[in-house]
Protein backbone atom coordinates (compact mmCIF):
# COMPACT_ATOMS: atom_id res chain seq x y z
CA UNK A 1 0.00 0.00 0.00
CA UNK A 2 1.16 3.51 -0.79
CA UNK A 3 2.40 5.44 2.21
CA UNK A 4 0.35 8.59 2.69
CA UNK A 5 1.36 11.81 4.36
CA UNK A 6 -1.32 12.52 6.95
CA UNK A 7 0.21 15.81 8.06
CA UNK A 8 -2.53 18.43 8.28
CA UNK A 9 -0.90 21.41 9.99
CA UNK A 10 -1.32 23.64 6.94
CA UNK A 11 -5.05 22.87 6.68
CA UNK A 12 -7.61 25.02 8.49
CA UNK A 13 -11.17 25.01 7.14
CA UNK A 14 -13.89 22.46 6.47
CA UNK A 15 -13.33 22.98 2.76
CA UNK A 16 -9.58 22.36 3.19
CA UNK A 17 -10.21 18.97 4.78
CA UNK A 18 -12.84 17.89 2.27
CA UNK A 19 -10.47 18.74 -0.60
CA UNK A 20 -7.56 17.00 1.10
CA UNK A 21 -9.59 13.90 1.91
CA UNK A 22 -10.85 13.64 -1.65
CA UNK A 23 -7.31 13.87 -2.97
CA UNK A 24 -6.10 11.20 -0.55
CA UNK A 25 -8.96 8.89 -1.54
CA UNK A 26 -8.23 9.32 -5.24
CA UNK A 27 -4.54 8.54 -4.71
CA UNK A 28 -5.50 5.47 -2.68
CA UNK A 29 -7.70 4.17 -5.48
CA UNK A 30 -10.71 3.73 -3.23
CA UNK A 31 -14.01 2.48 -4.66
CA UNK A 32 -17.32 4.19 -4.06
CA UNK A 33 -20.98 3.30 -4.43
CA UNK A 34 -22.16 3.17 -0.81
CA UNK A 35 -24.09 6.41 -0.74
CA UNK A 36 -21.54 8.45 -2.70
CA UNK A 37 -20.05 8.04 -6.16
CA UNK A 38 -16.84 10.06 -5.89
CA UNK A 39 -13.89 10.73 -3.59
CA UNK A 40 -14.81 14.27 -2.58
CA UNK A 41 -18.39 13.50 -1.56
CA UNK A 42 -17.07 10.53 0.41
CA UNK A 43 -14.59 12.79 2.20
CA UNK A 44 -17.33 15.34 2.86
CA UNK A 45 -19.48 12.70 4.58
CA UNK A 46 -16.62 11.83 6.94
CA UNK A 47 -15.73 15.46 7.66
CA UNK A 48 -19.35 16.41 8.36
CA UNK A 49 -19.79 13.32 10.54
CA UNK A 50 -16.75 14.15 12.64
CA UNK A 51 -17.88 17.77 13.04
CA UNK A 52 -21.55 16.80 13.58
CA UNK A 53 -22.63 19.11 10.78
CA UNK A 54 -25.94 18.60 8.93
CA UNK A 55 -25.64 17.87 5.21
CA UNK A 56 -27.53 21.06 4.31
CA UNK A 57 -25.33 23.37 6.36
CA UNK A 58 -25.04 26.93 4.93
CA UNK A 59 -22.10 27.24 2.54
CA UNK A 60 -20.29 29.81 4.70
CA UNK A 61 -19.90 27.16 7.42
CA UNK A 62 -17.44 25.40 5.15
CA UNK A 63 -15.04 28.31 5.76
CA UNK A 64 -15.05 27.60 9.50
CA UNK A 65 -11.74 26.56 11.05
CA UNK A 66 -11.31 23.25 12.79
CA UNK A 67 -9.91 22.88 16.27
CA UNK A 68 -6.84 20.73 16.80
CA UNK A 69 -9.00 17.94 18.22
CA UNK A 70 -11.35 18.08 15.23
CA UNK A 71 -8.41 17.95 12.82
CA UNK A 72 -7.14 14.81 14.53
CA UNK A 73 -10.57 13.15 14.47
CA UNK A 74 -11.09 13.86 10.77
CA UNK A 75 -7.61 12.66 9.88
CA UNK A 76 -8.12 9.42 11.79
CA UNK A 77 -11.32 8.77 9.86
CA UNK A 78 -9.47 9.35 6.58
CA UNK A 79 -6.73 6.96 7.67
CA UNK A 80 -9.24 4.29 8.66
CA UNK A 81 -11.14 4.65 5.37
CA UNK A 82 -7.95 4.21 3.33
CA UNK A 83 -6.28 1.45 5.32
CA UNK A 84 -9.38 -0.66 6.03
CA UNK A 85 -11.24 0.00 2.74
CA UNK A 86 -14.44 -0.13 4.77
CA UNK A 87 -17.37 1.71 3.16
CA UNK A 88 -17.88 5.11 4.72
CA UNK A 89 -21.31 4.26 6.25
CA UNK A 90 -19.64 1.55 8.34
CA UNK A 91 -17.35 4.21 9.78
CA UNK A 92 -20.18 6.63 10.53
CA UNK A 93 -22.79 4.01 11.47
CA UNK A 94 -25.32 5.79 9.30
CA UNK A 95 -26.71 5.73 5.76
CA UNK A 96 -29.42 7.72 4.02
CA UNK A 97 -32.08 5.90 2.02
CA UNK A 98 -35.24 7.37 0.50
CA UNK A 99 -34.60 10.58 2.42
CA UNK A 100 -34.39 8.83 5.81
CA UNK A 101 -31.35 8.15 7.97
CA UNK A 102 -30.73 4.55 9.03
CA UNK A 103 -28.37 2.92 11.46
CA UNK A 104 -26.09 0.43 9.67
CA UNK A 105 -23.38 -1.98 10.73
CA UNK A 106 -21.20 -4.60 9.07
CA UNK A 107 -24.02 -7.10 9.70
CA UNK A 108 -26.00 -5.57 6.82
CA UNK A 109 -25.48 -4.25 3.33
CA UNK A 110 -25.24 -0.48 3.02
CA UNK A 111 -28.63 0.80 1.76
CA UNK A 112 -28.44 1.90 -1.89
CA UNK A 113 -31.29 0.25 -3.79
CA UNK A 114 -32.99 2.08 -6.68
CA UNK A 115 -36.24 0.91 -5.09
CA UNK A 116 -36.02 4.27 -3.28
CA UNK A 117 -37.36 5.84 -6.50
CA UNK A 118 -40.37 3.52 -6.46
CA UNK A 119 -41.09 4.54 -2.87
CA UNK A 120 -41.00 8.19 -3.92
CA UNK A 121 -43.57 7.30 -6.60
CA UNK A 122 -45.70 5.48 -3.98
CA UNK A 123 -45.28 2.27 -6.00
CA UNK A 124 -47.89 3.56 -8.45
CA UNK A 125 -49.55 2.14 -10.52
CA UNK A 126 -48.82 -1.23 -8.96
CA UNK A 127 -50.73 -0.49 -5.77
CA UNK A 128 -53.24 2.01 -4.44
CA UNK A 129 -51.05 3.48 -1.68
CA UNK A 130 -53.84 4.36 0.76
CA UNK A 131 -55.38 0.89 0.41
CA UNK A 132 -52.19 -1.04 1.23
CA UNK A 133 -52.44 -2.58 4.69
CA UNK A 134 -49.69 -5.22 4.63
CA UNK A 135 -46.13 -4.97 3.25
CA UNK A 136 -43.32 -7.52 3.41
CA UNK A 137 -39.70 -6.43 3.04
CA UNK A 138 -38.04 -9.76 2.25
CA UNK A 139 -34.28 -10.11 2.91
CA UNK A 140 -34.61 -6.82 4.76
CA UNK A 141 -31.08 -6.26 6.10
CA UNK A 142 -31.21 -2.90 7.88
CA UNK A 143 -34.97 -2.63 7.35
CA UNK A 144 -34.58 0.46 5.18
CA UNK A 145 -36.92 -0.55 2.33
CA UNK A 146 -39.77 -1.65 4.56
CA UNK A 147 -39.55 1.31 6.91
CA UNK A 148 -39.18 3.83 4.09
CA UNK A 149 -42.17 2.27 2.32
CA UNK A 150 -44.39 3.73 5.05
CA UNK A 151 -43.79 7.09 3.40
CA UNK A 152 -45.62 5.70 0.36
CA UNK A 153 -48.22 3.57 2.14
CA UNK A 154 -48.96 5.22 5.49
CA UNK A 155 -51.76 2.81 6.48
CA UNK A 156 -49.63 -0.33 6.22
CA UNK A 157 -48.27 -2.78 8.73
CA UNK A 158 -44.79 -3.92 7.72
CA UNK A 159 -42.91 -7.18 8.26
CA UNK A 160 -39.12 -7.09 7.93
CA UNK A 161 -37.92 -10.64 7.25
CA UNK A 162 -34.33 -11.88 7.18
CA UNK A 163 -32.46 -15.08 7.93
CA UNK A 164 -29.69 -13.21 9.77
CA UNK A 165 -30.19 -12.53 13.48
CA UNK A 166 -27.46 -9.89 13.37
CA UNK A 167 -29.18 -8.07 10.50
CA UNK A 168 -32.51 -8.19 12.34
CA UNK A 169 -30.87 -6.59 15.38
CA UNK A 170 -29.93 -3.68 13.12
CA UNK A 171 -33.46 -3.56 11.68
CA UNK A 172 -34.89 -3.52 15.20
CA UNK A 173 -32.77 -0.52 16.08
CA UNK A 174 -34.18 1.28 13.07
CA UNK A 175 -37.73 0.34 14.07
CA UNK A 176 -37.07 1.90 17.46
CA UNK A 177 -35.31 4.89 15.90
CA UNK A 178 -38.58 5.87 14.22
CA UNK A 179 -40.79 4.67 17.09
CA UNK A 180 -42.55 2.15 14.85
CA UNK A 181 -43.10 -0.65 17.36
CA UNK A 182 -46.56 -2.03 16.71
CA UNK A 183 -46.43 -0.91 13.08
CA UNK A 184 -43.25 -2.66 11.92
CA UNK A 185 -41.93 -6.00 13.17
CA UNK A 186 -38.67 -7.86 12.52
CA UNK A 187 -39.11 -11.56 11.73
CA UNK A 188 -36.38 -14.19 11.57
CA UNK A 189 -37.27 -16.17 8.47
CA UNK A 190 -35.57 -18.09 5.66
CA UNK A 191 -37.52 -16.29 2.95
CA UNK A 192 -41.20 -17.17 3.62
CA UNK A 193 -40.60 -20.06 6.03
CA UNK A 194 -41.77 -18.23 9.18
CA UNK A 195 -44.61 -16.36 7.44
CA UNK A 196 -47.01 -19.24 6.89
CA UNK A 197 -50.57 -18.06 6.31
CA UNK A 198 -49.65 -14.37 6.02
CA UNK A 199 -50.55 -12.53 2.81
CA UNK A 200 -49.50 -9.08 1.68
CA UNK A 201 -50.61 -6.36 -0.70
CA UNK A 202 -46.98 -5.73 -1.59
CA UNK A 203 -43.83 -7.83 -1.27
CA UNK A 204 -40.61 -5.90 -1.91
CA UNK A 205 -37.25 -7.64 -1.91
CA UNK A 206 -33.62 -6.79 -2.48
CA UNK A 207 -32.24 -10.31 -2.02
CA UNK A 208 -28.70 -11.53 -2.60
CA UNK A 209 -28.22 -11.61 -6.38
CA UNK A 210 -24.50 -11.31 -7.14
CA UNK A 211 -23.32 -14.04 -9.50
CA UNK A 212 -19.98 -15.83 -9.13
CA UNK A 213 -18.14 -13.82 -11.81
CA UNK A 214 -19.29 -10.46 -10.49
CA UNK A 215 -18.56 -11.50 -6.90
CA UNK A 216 -14.95 -12.23 -7.76
CA UNK A 217 -14.59 -8.86 -9.50
CA UNK A 218 -16.07 -6.67 -6.76
CA UNK A 219 -13.77 -3.97 -5.29
CA UNK A 220 -12.51 -4.49 -1.75
CA UNK A 221 -15.12 -2.12 -0.28
CA UNK A 222 -17.91 -4.45 -1.37
CA UNK A 223 -16.15 -7.48 0.09
CA UNK A 224 -16.39 -5.73 3.48
CA UNK A 225 -20.15 -6.29 3.32
CA UNK A 226 -21.64 -9.62 4.49
CA UNK A 227 -21.36 -12.29 1.81
CA UNK A 228 -24.74 -13.60 2.97
CA UNK A 229 -26.30 -10.43 1.61
CA UNK A 230 -24.52 -10.54 -1.75
CA UNK A 231 -23.67 -13.89 -3.31
CA UNK A 232 -26.36 -16.11 -4.79
CA UNK A 233 -24.77 -18.86 -6.84
CA UNK A 234 -23.30 -19.07 -10.32
CA UNK A 235 -26.00 -16.96 -11.95
CA UNK A 236 -27.10 -14.90 -8.94
CA UNK A 237 -30.59 -16.43 -8.93
CA UNK A 238 -30.45 -18.98 -6.09
CA UNK A 239 -32.84 -16.99 -3.89
CA UNK A 240 -34.79 -15.33 -6.69
CA UNK A 241 -35.94 -18.74 -8.00
CA UNK A 242 -37.26 -19.60 -4.56
CA UNK A 243 -39.02 -16.25 -4.25
CA UNK A 244 -40.74 -16.69 -7.60
CA UNK A 245 -41.84 -20.22 -6.66
CA UNK A 246 -43.28 -19.19 -3.29
CA UNK A 247 -44.44 -15.57 -3.54
CA UNK A 248 -47.92 -16.12 -4.98
CA UNK A 249 -49.06 -17.94 -1.85
CA UNK A 250 -48.14 -14.89 0.21
CA UNK A 251 -49.83 -12.23 -1.93
CA UNK A 252 -53.41 -11.03 -1.69
CA UNK A 253 -55.61 -11.27 -4.80
CA UNK A 254 -54.36 -8.00 -6.31
CA UNK A 255 -50.92 -8.18 -4.73
CA UNK A 256 -47.65 -7.26 -6.37
CA UNK A 257 -44.11 -8.63 -6.07
CA UNK A 258 -41.19 -6.23 -6.67
CA UNK A 259 -37.66 -7.68 -6.67
CA UNK A 260 -34.22 -6.26 -7.38
CA UNK A 261 -31.85 -8.59 -9.26
CA UNK A 262 -29.33 -6.08 -10.63
CA UNK A 263 -27.11 -7.34 -13.41
CA UNK A 264 -28.58 -10.83 -12.94
CA UNK A 265 -31.50 -9.54 -15.02
CA UNK A 266 -29.78 -11.16 -18.01
CA UNK A 267 -29.79 -14.60 -16.40
CA UNK A 268 -33.36 -14.20 -15.16
CA UNK A 269 -34.72 -13.32 -18.61
CA UNK A 270 -32.80 -16.23 -20.10
CA UNK A 271 -34.13 -18.65 -17.45
CA UNK A 272 -37.75 -17.51 -17.79
CA UNK A 273 -38.27 -16.19 -21.34
CA UNK A 274 -42.02 -16.88 -21.11
CA UNK A 275 -42.58 -14.61 -18.10
CA UNK A 276 -43.71 -10.99 -18.70
CA UNK A 277 -41.41 -9.30 -16.20
CA UNK A 278 -41.97 -5.56 -16.02
CA UNK A 279 -38.55 -3.88 -15.76
CA UNK A 280 -38.41 -0.44 -14.19
CA UNK A 281 -36.39 2.42 -15.61
CA UNK A 282 -34.75 4.73 -13.08
CA UNK A 283 -34.01 8.40 -13.41
CA UNK A 284 -31.28 8.40 -10.77
CA UNK A 285 -29.43 5.23 -11.73
CA UNK A 286 -29.90 1.56 -11.04
CA UNK A 287 -31.16 -1.42 -12.97
CA UNK A 288 -32.61 -4.89 -12.73
CA UNK A 289 -35.79 -4.33 -10.69
CA UNK A 290 -38.91 -6.17 -11.86
CA UNK A 291 -42.57 -6.32 -10.91
CA UNK A 292 -45.05 -9.18 -11.26
CA UNK A 293 -48.63 -9.39 -10.08
CA UNK A 294 -50.05 -12.35 -8.20
CA UNK A 295 -52.08 -13.40 -11.26
CA UNK A 296 -48.91 -13.53 -13.37
CA UNK A 297 -47.07 -15.51 -10.72
CA UNK A 298 -49.92 -18.03 -10.62
CA UNK A 299 -50.04 -18.29 -14.40
CA UNK A 300 -46.38 -19.28 -14.54
CA UNK A 301 -46.29 -21.19 -11.23
CA UNK A 302 -45.55 -24.54 -12.89
CA UNK A 303 -42.55 -23.03 -14.70
CA UNK A 304 -41.20 -21.49 -11.50
CA UNK A 305 -41.63 -24.78 -9.63
CA UNK A 306 -39.98 -26.77 -12.41
CA UNK A 307 -36.97 -24.47 -12.68
CA UNK A 308 -36.60 -24.35 -8.91
CA UNK A 309 -36.56 -28.15 -8.70
CA UNK A 310 -34.04 -28.33 -11.55
CA UNK A 311 -31.81 -25.84 -9.78
CA UNK A 312 -31.99 -27.80 -6.53
CA UNK A 313 -31.16 -31.03 -8.37
CA UNK A 314 -28.13 -29.44 -10.00
CA UNK A 315 -26.93 -28.10 -6.65
CA UNK A 316 -27.36 -31.52 -5.03
CA UNK A 317 -25.45 -33.28 -7.81
CA UNK A 318 -22.67 -30.72 -7.64
CA UNK A 319 -22.30 -31.09 -3.87
CA UNK A 320 -22.13 -34.89 -4.05
CA UNK A 321 -19.55 -35.10 -6.85
CA UNK A 322 -16.11 -36.06 -5.64
CA UNK A 323 -13.19 -33.89 -6.70
CA UNK A 324 -10.95 -35.44 -9.34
Amino acid sequence: MTNFNYQYEHLETVTDFVRWGGTLFQKAGLAFGHGTDNAFDDARVLVFHALKLPWDVPENYCLSRLTQTEKSEVTELFRHRIESRKPTPYLTGEAVFAGLSFYVSEATLVPRSPIAELIAQQFRPWVEPEAVTDILDLCTGSGCIGIASLQACPNAQVDLADISKDALAVAQRNIERYDLQGVVRAVESDLFSALSGKQYDLIVSNPPYVDAIEMAALPEEFHQEPRLGLEAGDDGLDLVRRILAQAAAHLKADGTLIVEVGVSQYYLERAYPEVPFYWFEFEHGGEGVFALQKSELETFQSIFDERQQASLSEATQSSTQSPT
